[in-house]
């Protein structure tokens, strides 16, 4: 049978979905993958996996746009009305699930992997009300099954009618692969790094990042490095160029732009810092970091504060708050007796939670369960 995994570009498909996609196929899955080009789609088809362009403006209101993407996603589905379909973040969630309502597709997985801006205030507002109004009403049919990464997530849903409870389904994290990202001690470095990883959008923490840096500066200059790992973005919220350039001056804080391979970072790093309150799934990021064995400095918000337990394997800080972050970077660098030890905490929290195994075999329960 065939199976569609509709994400917005191949880069996040190849960090978040490939092992999915890979044992879908091994099971006897005919899986296309469904996304933007954004340079890699040969890496997706070396795997031995069919593509398709997705017309998609991933962070775009353009109604036009909007309405392109809806009207690709009817057609496909009309084409493929035996097919499961599987939606994964917020805006293919809302088109692949109004198309796959009107056309019949045989079942539909939605992956809710962050609300993002539009729901992260404390008041809903009209927009978000009619993204859970539109997404209730195609979610209203046979053989639909919604996976949440945190529980908030989940209870939103639930509590505006959204989803029933035999439709919603947990998973916590997009899973990591923990023979490739192995554990590795932190390396024996007179220079400490502290690493960011995470696209240059305000609402992910990177200012905050910088003003934490730039408190400690006097304190650590030439003795540690804050690293900025991750490309321009081009929404409302994003860090222009210019003020990156002007930020960080490439010795004591470095922006490295988007680094493909993130886990020879992390192997590099002493601390990884996500002040994040973009209202998130759960950070592939700060998964990888446990795996690799690193302690996190992350944000008491929602999603991010599921992969550390406080005090154990990093710390929880508030929301947007530099000087907090800074102080608990401090502590970090300053006792690398505490570091190695929540280092360990972070290895044994991925290996208990995070394993993409147990990831795999949920997702293939469910494509099973739609297509019967």
């Amino acid at each position: 049978m065939k199976l569609f995994i509709i994400v917005n570009e191949d880069r996040f498909f190849l960090s978040h979905r490939k092992e999915i996609a890979l044992a879908a196929q091994k099971a006897g899955w005919d899986v296309t993958v469904v996304c933007k080009d954004t340079g890699r789609w040969q890496e997706v088809k070396a795997l031995g996996l069919k593509v398709l362009e997705l017309p998609i403006n991933p962070t775009g209101m353009n109604l036009l746009q909007e309405l392109r993407t809806w009207w690709f996603l009817f057609t496909l589905y009309i084409k493929n009305r035996d097919a499961v379909v599987h939606h994964v973040g917020l805006k293919n969630i809302l088109w692949g699930g109004l198309a796959a309502k009107l056309t019949g597709v045989r079942g539909v997985l939605n992956a809710v992997s962050g609300l993002g801006a539009i729901f992260s205030g404390d008041k809903m507002g009209m927009t978000a009300k009619g993204i859970l109004a539109m997404m209730k009403f195609a979610n209203r049919r046979k053989r639909v099954k919604v996976i949440f990464q945190n529980q908030e997530d989940r209870n939103l849903f639930l509590r505006h009618g959204v989803v029933t409870e035999d439709q919603a389904e947990f998973i916590k994290g997009s899973g990591v692969n923990l023979n490739e990202f192995k554990y590795v001690p932190e390396p024996e470095s007179e220079t400490l790094k502290v690493v960011f990883s995470a696209r240059m959008v305000k609402e992910k923490g990177v200012i905050e990042v910088i003003e934490a840096a730039e408190s400690l500066r006097k304190e650590y200059e030439g003795r540690v490095e804050f690293w900025l790992c991750g490309r321009l973005a081009v929404n409302a919220d994003a860090v222009p160029h210019e003020e990156l350039e002007r930020r960080c001056d490439g010795k004591y804080i470095k922006w490295l732009d988007f680094q493909k391979d993130i886990k020879s970072i992390l192997e590099q790093c002493h601390i990884m810092a996500f002040p994040s309150y973009y209202r998130e799934g759960l950070p592939k990021s700060l998964i990888d970091a446990c795996a690799v064995g690193r302690p996190i400095v992350t944000t008491n918000s929602i999603g991010c504060k599921d992969a550390v337990d406080d005090n154990v394997n990093g710390f929880l800080v508030p929301a947007r708050d530099s000087e907090a972050l800074a102080e608990k970077i401090r502590v970090l660098l300053e006792d690398g007796d505490l570091r190695k030890r929540m280092g360990r905490a972070s290895r044994t929290k991925a290996e208990r939670e995070f394993a993409i195994e147990k990831v795999i075999e949920k997702h293939l329960r469910i494509y099973n369960e739609l297509r019967n």
